[in-house]
C-alpha cells in the first residue's frame, strides 16, 4: 500500500439519498487544484433503487475565460461512509489518478480513520478513462458504474452580486437579482462519479426527516508527502 497522509482536510457532509453540499473556494491553500473540494452529491439515482450515486467536484475556481487542469496524480480523493451514526467512517471508496486513467477502491472497512490513509490496492473497484473532449463510462463486473473528467459547474450562483451586497459600503442596497446571474455558467469542474449498489455499502442504521434509511457520507482529498 502506498502511504497517504493528509495535506488539507475539505470536508461536506450529508445524507443520501436527497442532499446536496457546496463549498466552493473556501481553502485558499488548495484554490486551483484538485485538492480543492467543491461540491458532493450523493443520491438514489430512481426511487427505491438498490443503488446510491456519489459525485464528488474538484478545482472550483475554473470561470469560463479559463481552462481547467488536470487530476493531481499526488491527491487522493476519498468518500467515506458512516454506517452506525457515530460519524466514523465504517466504510470508504477512494479515488487516484495515474496516467491519464482514474483507479477506483473499495468500499472497505477502513484500519485506521481520521487523517491519516493508505491507497487500498488490495480492495481494486474498477478504473475507467480520464474524459476529455467526450465523456467515458465504464461498468464493473459487479455493477458499478466510473466516470472521470471536466464537466459544467452545476452550483448556480450569482457571484459578483453577492460581493456587492456584502460589500462594506453597497452602492445598491436592492438586495439580490431575481433570478440572478450564474456566474459559473459554462465553467467546469473536474468530477468523479461512481453509482455502487448498496448491497455494496452495508446496511445504513441513519433514517431522514421523511422516514428514508440513509448513509451518512462525506468526502475528503489528501496530499501524499
Amino acid at each position: 500500500m502506498k502511504k497517504i497522509k493528509i495535506f488539507a482536510v475539505l470536508g461536506i457532509l450529508l445524507a443520501a439519498p436527497i442532499f446536496i453540499a457546496a463549498d466552493h473556494i473556501d481553502a485558499p491553500g488548495v484554490a486551483g487544484t484538485s485538492a480543492d473540494i467543491a461540491d458532493f452529491y450523493a443520491f438514489e439515482p430512481t426511487t427505491g433503487s438498490d443503488n446510491t450515486v456519489f459525485i464528488v467536484d474538484v478545482q472550483s475556481n475554473v470561470l469560463p475565460d479559463l481552462t481547467y487542469g488536470e487530476f493531481d496524480e499526488d491527491v487522493l480523493i476519498e468518500i467515506n461512509i458512516d454506517l452506525d451514526g457515530d460519524l466514523v467512517e465504517d466504510q470508504v471508496i477512494q479515488a487516484i489518478p495515474r496516467d491519464g486513467t482514474m483507479y477506483f477502491f473499495g468500499p472497505f472497512s477502513p484500519t485506521s480513520t481520521g487523517l491519516n490513509s493508505q491507497v487500498a490496492t488490495g480492495s481494486t473497484l474498477g478504473s475507467v478513462e480520464i474524459s476529455a473532449t467526450s465523456a467515458i463510462t465504464t461498468t464493473t463486473s459487479n455493477g458499478v458504474s466510473l466516470f472521470a473528467g471536466p464537466r459544467q459547474d452545476a452550483f448556480y450562483f450569482d457571484f459578483i452580486r453577492f460581493n456587492e451586497v456584502i460589500a462594506p459600503s453597497p452602492s445598491d442596497n436592492s438586495g439580490f437579482n431575481v433570478p440572478g446571474t450564474d456566474t459559473f455558467d459554462g465553467a467546469n469542474t473536474l468530477s468523479i462519479a461512481l453509482e455502487v449498489p448498496n448491497a455494496l455499502l452495508g446496511t445504513p442504521t441513519a433514517v431522514n426527516v421523511i422516514g428514508v434509511p440513509v448513509y451518512k457520507t462525506w468526502v475528503t482529498t489528501n496530499r501524499k508527502q
